[in-house]
């Protein structure tokens, strides 16, 4: 079936309240008016239960289905957090706070959600319960692990866990998903390289970082090239080196800053074994010394193969069989629904923005257009997965 006739009545409601969180973008758990609204929003849809402060500043909404009998409980979650980005559009209801702007569409997913949830409290035509999951600090915060470690899976006997995500490029009225590894896990570095500093003019006398730096930046790149793989993916990027501070004078120390991206757990392993031992022996062989801070970030995203079947049967009966790709490539971008996606079985989704400036840019914009048919295919996943009898 197509949109569903009651949530294409919605959309001119939903694209007002996501236009309402694009003018009022709030960062990482700081999303208290964001919350806010969509806890007085689930409590006016006559949700069975709201629960507030989960993962700090989560909002969790528990909605039953007529019948319970058959015991299933499916969890649909949204990400609420913006980006700290100077908006560059000329929306009428572009960003009122300079620095801060909805650039991922995080707007648009809670409005979807918020949209799922305001008709599945109508209608209730499902056998089971529904838990819509409204997360903060998505961008880079680790919400979804904060309101994973406040026990959201056990407290609401979650089952099996759903996310959506809008993908530019991909046209309105698409979706797009895969097995297995879909988004990639992100770790950081920090590396201080100290050499011996001293005069420009004499740089016999000194261990010169710069020169050992360009080396391991250099050497980096074998990770991919020589240690992992060619049919794995890795990504090692140095993104900032902090050196010196003027013309004629050989600095002490040097310091780099980057990230990795892997789409397995074993390359992930290897990566962080083979830099550590590229840039100790790379610095070493110069004289100079390494130090290593590494950080893991968010995992890899791994959808269930199973689930991702059933997410696709229903995708099709929303958008037709033409509009759904079941075999997406990997993003080498990271997501924080990962640790969801850890404890339950799961699938994360994307639904096309049309063709629209990408995520993280000044002059992005979800395309209300889409809310529809995210809204739609949240419906019927409920419907569909917990069916009435």
């Amino acid at each position: 079936m197509p949109i569903i006739n009651r949530v294409a009545d919605l959309a001119d409601e939903i694209a007002a309240w996501r236009r309402d969180f694009h003018e009022n973008p709030e960062l990482g758990y700081d999303v208290h008016r964001t919350a806010g609204i969509v806890a007085e929003k689930l409590e006016s849809f006559g949700c069975d239960e709201v629960v507030t402060g989960i993962g700090r500043t989560g909002v969790v909404g528990v909605i039953k289905g007529r019948a319970h009998s058959s015991g299933k409980v499916i969890g649909l979650r949204a990400d609420m957090d913006a980006l700290p980005i100077l908006e560059a559009t000329d929306l009428p209801y572009k960003s009122k706070t300079p620095g801060k702007m909805h650039a991922c569409g995080h707007d648009g997913h809670t409005a979807m959600l918020l949209g799922a949830a305001k008709y599945l409290a109508e209608t209730r035509n499902f056998d089971g319960t529904a838990v819509v999951i409204f997360q903060p600090a998505e961008e880079g915060g680790g919400g979804g692990d904060a309101m994973v470690k406040d026990g959201l899976m056990e407290r609401f006997g979650i089952q099996e866990v759903y996310g959506m995500h809008n993908w530019p490029g991909v046209p309105v009225g698409h979706f797009a998903m895969r097995p297995g590894a879909t988004m990639a896990a992100a770790d950081r570095f920090t590396i201080t390289i100290e050499g011996k500093g001293g005069h420009a003019a004499y740089p016999h006398q000194c261990i010169d970082p710069i020169v050992t730096t360009a080396h391991v930046i250099t050497a980096l790149q074998s990770v991919a090239s020589r240690s992992v793989d060619p049919l794995e993916s890795v990504v090692v990027s140095v993104c900032t080196v902090k050196a010196g501070d003027t013309y004629n004078v050989i600095p002490q120390t040097a310091t780099l800053l980057g990230t990795v991206r892997t789409l397995s757990a074993s390359v992930r392993d290897l990566a962080e074994t083979r830099i550590r031992a590229i840039v100790e022996s790379t610095c070493a062989a110069f004289g100079a010394k390494a130090t290593i801070e590494y950080n893991r970030g968010y995992p890899v995203t791994v959808n269930d193969d199973e689930k991702v079947e059933f997410v696709a049967s229903v995708a099709k009966e929303v958008a037709g069989e033409s509009a759904v790709a079941t075999n997406f490539p990997p993003e080498m971008g990271a997501e924080d629904f990962s640790y969801m996606l850890e404890k339950r079985p799961g699938a994360y989704i994307f639904v096309g923005n049309g063709d629209t400036a990408g995520v993280h840019h000044p002059a992005y914009d979800f395309n209300d257009a889409a809310a529809p048919y995210g809204v739609s295919l949240w419906a019927k996943i409920i419907e569909t997965g917990m069916p009435a009898r």
